[in-house]
């Protein structure tokens, strides 16, 4: 015969078993955690973002493309304007760094950088990371590192230009043209001629057929050789000459778009895939151009604002940056280094579409539909020309997919 303490000994083990048998069966139920891939490499990017808006305006558009070539080809990328840290500590958690609009001038920044050069860690400059007026600041970055030597001249206004592969078998130039066009950017020469260093590897250069080069005659190129991209063979290093967007300054507005080359883009990416560690030739997503819609116009963003919020519109076909898509990895629609974005990720039936960060949500990304439609992933409806009408200025939106000729658009055409 139990005693009453005994009892309630063995109803307090058998409530315990029983939590613990449902604990085991919840387990066992529950689905299997999958561990997020580790990238395969790491970039950390230095900027500042507060000198000429024509620089400001290629640090946001970076700090926004990089993130979804990341994503996409499985590294990470982080961004900062604290330049300490580049100390050694920080520097030995990333394989690559960026240096979009200058480059480090404390001496311990320096000293960081250049061992973790020596110890083989990878860099990417970009235009004004290079430009000096005595490159006795920092000899081993200009004069070794970079061979550049001091700043001579730059072109104005900023231009596209045709590039020449100069080295076909580089990783950077994997599968690239002959020639191939860049984006539009102002262009820097330097002291030094960089063919005569044995320790430079000059990947893309101004095609002669390119001349000239500019738009102001006082400072244009018109004959010569000016290098483009280039790789120093001790080191595992590219530096890009461009990174200079057209501007109209009187109203801060972003007036072309860094990454609009969409074979100037495949350099960059293979570039960067090397300098990690990676190999092989990628293809960025092709096609870049107007979008035609209604009435024959084309897909603008107002007043070539690159803002967000900026209005997406119908307009008078131009040719201009502001009417210039390139399909992102992700679906995306590009221009001005932004996205094509249904407000605040809407779902209702004339919700307007705008110009926003490129943020890899549904409200930004665009696939095809029956009859030339594009249906909008976040929502399921179709980009509509409001009214239906083709007037200037006509807002696009979303709409339920009618097949109707005002949801019917042609691409890069």
């Amino acid at each position: 015969m139990f005693r009453p303490s005994t009892a309630r000994w063995w109803s307090r083990t058998l409530r315990r078993l029983t939590a613990l048998l449902a604990l085991l069966l919840g387990l066992l139920a529950a689905p299997a955690y999958t561990a997020q891939a580790a990238p395969a490499f790491k970039v950390i990017a230095f900027y500042n973002g507060t000198y000429d808006a024509a620089h400001i305006s290629f640090v946001h558009e970076a700090n926004s493309w990089f993130p979804q070539v990341a994503s996409e080809y499985g590294f990470s990328y982080t961004s900062t304007t604290d330049w300490n840290q580049l100390n050694a500590a920080n520097l030995a958690d990333y394989q690559v760094v960026l240096f979009l609009d200058d480059y480090p001038h404390s001496a311990s920044q320096q000293s960081a950088f250049q061992n973790y050069m020596n110890n083989g860690g990878g860099f990417l400059g970009f235009h004004v990371s290079a430009f000096n007026t005595d490159s006795g600041d920092w000899s081993w970055y200009h004069n070794t590192l970079l061979g550049t030597g001091t700043f001579q001249t730059n072109t104005w206004g900023p231009t596209a230009e045709t590039l020449q592969i100069d080295d076909s078998g580089h990783p950077a130039t994997a599968g690239l043209p002959a020639t191939i066009t860049s984006s539009v950017s102002e262009w820097y020469s330097w002291q030094n001629d960089l063919r005569k260093n044995p320790a430079i590897d000059i990947l893309a250069s101004m095609a002669p057929s390119t001349f000239p080069v500019g738009t102001d005659p006082n400072q244009s190129w018109y004959s010569g050789y000016y290098p483009i991209v280039w790789s120093n063979r001790n080191y595992k290093m590219i530096y890009a000459n461009f990174g200079h967007n057209a501007m109209d300054y009187a109203t801060n507005t972003t007036l072309s778009s860094t990454f609009a080359s969409a074979q100037q883009n495949q350099l960059l990416i293979q570039g960067l895939r090397w300098l990690g560690g990676q190999s092989g030739p990628v293809t960025p997503p092709s096609g870049t151009g107007p979008i035609h819609g209604y009435g024959g116009k084309c897909v603008d963003i107002a007043g070539a604002g690159s803002a967000n919020g900026t209005a997406v519109q119908l307009y008078d076909c131009n040719g201009s940056s502001a009417q210039n898509w390139t399909v992102g990895g992700d679906g995306s629609l590009q221009a001005l280094g932004k996205c094509m974005d249904v407000t605040a990720a809407g779902t209702a039936n004339g919700t307007k579409v705008q110009l926003y960060d490129c943020n890899g949500s549904g409200a930004q990304k665009w696939q095809p539909g029956a009859g030339g439609s594009l249906v909008n992933a976040g929502s399921g409806k179709c980009l509509d020309a409001t009214g239906p009408s083709s007037a200037n200025g006509t807002r696009l939106q979303i709409w339920t997919c009618t097949g109707a000729a005002n949801q019917s658009w042609t691409l890069f055409s």
